[in-house]
């Protein structure tokens, strides 16, 4: 079957969320295919939480559906191929980390390897360690090998590199990206285009509870890269050579 044909793995249509008088989502609708990465890109307050709380079943819609792999995201069997990672990662501080791997891992059919997953996201040093004493990037690249244990179908993730370093961010990214060559379908939020460019193939531009743009991440990394410029020139000045200078695209002249 082509991609084109392949049903949604996660299917939300004109979906509307109030907290209150707050609108954080307003007839959103977003559809993610079998194998896609997709960034969430927006502010802070833009409604990116709550579209995952959504797909992932924590809360209900007020409107509009939500599905994945074409049922509730209620739905035991369709949670069970789902791995997620909050903005906070609520691990329990005086287990160690391997013991967190490991309890996580029971709850799978066909986890991954401990040994491995604590490897592919630089863990393995820290597998005795409590939770606790974990620095919050580390908590932070444990949640998101948690999210994989299971082996998903899908992976969430919510800002998933808060807290992080440099070093330890390109590693998480590198990870991410080995499993989503395995076929793993990742949606991820950011309020950083840096990391939507590193991640992502796809981009979803949210603001104030509506999607603004959904477009392969070069198409939005060329809006986003041009800027209007206005110029003042002196009376004789020919604006004839703008269209010959670098970068620009077009000019237009006020009489």
């Amino acid at each position: 079957m082509s991609k084109d044909h392949e049903p949604s793995v996660v299917e939300v249509r004109d979906v509307t969320r109030r907290f209150g008088s707050v609108v954080a989502l307003d007839g959103v609708s977003l559809s993610v295919g079998s194998g896609e990465l997709v960034g969430l890109l927006g502010p802070n307050g833009a409604g990116k939480t709550t579209l995952l709380s959504l797909v992932e079943g924590l809360r209900r819609p007020d409107s509009g559906t939500v599905r994945i792999f074409g049922g509730d995201p209620r739905d035991p069997a369709s949670r069970t191929r789902l791995g997620t990672t909050p903005q906070e990662t609520g691990l329990p501080a005086t287990l160690r980390v391997r013991e967190v791997v490991d309890f996580v891992g029971r709850h799978y059919a066909d986890p991954l390897p401990a040994d491995a997953l604590l490897d592919t996201f630089g863990l393995a040093d820290l597998a005795r360690r409590q939770t606790g004493a974990l620095s919050g990037g580390q908590k932070r690249r444990l949640a998101v090998a948690l999210a994989l244990a299971g082996r998903p179908d899908l992976v969430l993730l919510d800002e998933p590199t808060t807290g992080l370093d440099v070093d330890a961010r390109h590693v998480l990214w590198e990870a991410l990206r080995r499993f989503h060559a395995q076929g793993v379908t990742v949606l991820v939020t950011s309020h950083y285009l840096e990391e939507i460019e590193a991640l992502a193939e796809r981009v979803v531009v949210v603001d104030r509870g509506h999607v603004l743009a959904d477009a392969p991440i070069a198409d939005v990394l060329g809006r986003v890269a041009l800027r209007r410029v206005t110029l003042g020139l002196d009376a004789g000045v020919s604006a004839a050579g703008l269209a010959s200078v670098a970068g620009v695209v077009a000019h237009e002249v006020d009489a």
